[in-house]
């Protein structure tokens, strides 16, 4: 079977326009999350990680109509990302997947001026790999908050099985108000910063934002690739919204994950969990973690910083878990203070330098899905 790997990779978020800067930010302990009072998009006050002028229609500019703000944000990751490449695009070889929970919902929020066929998310893959002159239909990845993972792991079966060499994954979500307005409904929003896997967390904080990996065989692998070396993914079969109580399912796919890459859990220097700060999430991955035996290994969530950016989420957070690889560094948990779950996991509460080979980033959504990768350094 193929080695696969990722060669390449962008961020674009409130904190950067590329993985460097937003890597930066992170390591001076810069937030994009602020306070925002009531408006249009909500009656009342609220914290998220917002890009300045959202509604702005030249934020990311192409220098052509017809591109939404979640189209044209993802464009913007994929060429900063491909440019780092001599990736031929137009290549049959090469296949688009983009994730994404919400796509252009946004669009509903005007009335009736809108075309209906445009909020589908394979209309917005379209114009993403149409931008590139790619020959394939894209693959859309759309499974909750693990897409970004997902469409990862998505990448990893289709050049294992040498049905493409490259995979441009790419994923985005854009905060609106009837995302908002869902996640108040379920009270889950919480009235500061959010502050995960901490005692006193009162739930998560929305974030918008896009990433890029550009996914390949060892063909196309320099020295700073990283080995996608396994990935798995379970289903709790609980609850729409409320996870599994006892972690075994996520469990399942991290031990999966590790047969598949050939490691074992004392090999892993940290693990990136998804951390959303609400009491069920982070008890039932605190859980999983333990299950594993993991318990001493370093565990961050990058929700602090970046809020909750759904579809996106996996994406910038694997991004981000490659990058700390490269640099030896492990990101801290912002917010986080005092344990707040009932295993005793090692949650980072300071940036920590640390020589390591291999990370975990781990993945949950609402229906119950999971999902587990782990990357490897090639030297």
């Amino acid at each position: 079977m193929r080695a696969v790997y990722s060669i390449a990779d962008n961020i674009i978020s409130p904190l950067g326009k590329t993985t460097g800067e937003n890597f930066q930010s992170l390591q001076k302990d810069k937030t994009g999350i602020r306070k925002f009072e009531s408006g249009a998009m909500s009656p009342q006050p609220f914290h998220a990680a917002l890009f300045e002028s959202a509604a702005n229609e030249e934020l990311y500019p192409l220098g052509k109509p017809g591109y939404s703000l979640f189209e044209r944000i993802m464009i913007h990751s994929v060429r900063e990302a491909l440019s780092q490449t001599n990736i031929d695009a137009t290549s049959s070889r090469v296949i688009f997947i983009i994730s994404s929970t919400k796509g252009n919902i946004a669009m509903i929020e005007k009335g009736d001026k809108y075309d209906h066929n445009e909020v589908s998310l394979a209309h917005s893959a379209k114009q993403v790999a149409g931008w590139f002159e790619n020959p394939n239909e894209p693959v859309v990845v759309s499974n909750a908050c693990i897409s970004g993972v997902l469409g990862v792991l998505t990448a990893k079966r289709l050049i294992e099985a040498n049905v493409y060499d490259v995979a441009v994954v790419t994923g985005a979500d854009v905060i609106t108000k009837f995302i908002l307005s869902g996640f108040q409904s379920f009270q889950a929003v919480s009235p500061e910063p959010c502050r995960p896997f901490d005692a006193s967390r009162q739930g998560v904080t929305l974030g918008e934002g896009a990433a890029t990996m550009i996914i390949a065989t060892d063909a196309f692998a320099g020295d700073e690739a990283i080995e996608i070396m396994g990935g798995a993914t379970s289903n709790d079969a609980n609850h729409i919204s409320g996870p599994s109580r006892d972690g075994a399912p996520l469990f399942d796919a991290i031990q999966r994950s590790f047969d598949e890459a050939g490691v074992r859990s004392d090999d892993i220097g940290f693990i990136s969990a998804h951390g959303t700060a609400t009491i069920y999430n982070d008890e039932m991955e605190a859980k999983a973690i333990s299950l594993a035996g993991m318990e001493t290994v370093p565990v961050n969530s990058l929700k602090g910083y970046y809020g909750h950016t759904l579809g996106a989420a996996g994406l910038i957070e694997s991004v981000i878990t490659l990058e700390s690889l490269r640099q030896n560094f492990v990101i801290p948990t912002k917010g986080f203070e005092t344990l707040g779950v009932s295993k005793n996991i090692n949650v980072c509460g300071a940036g920590t330098p640390k020589q390591m080979k291999y990370a975990l980033k781990t993945a949950s959504g609402f229906g119950g899905c999971n999902a587990a990768m782990v990357f490897g350094k090639t030297s």
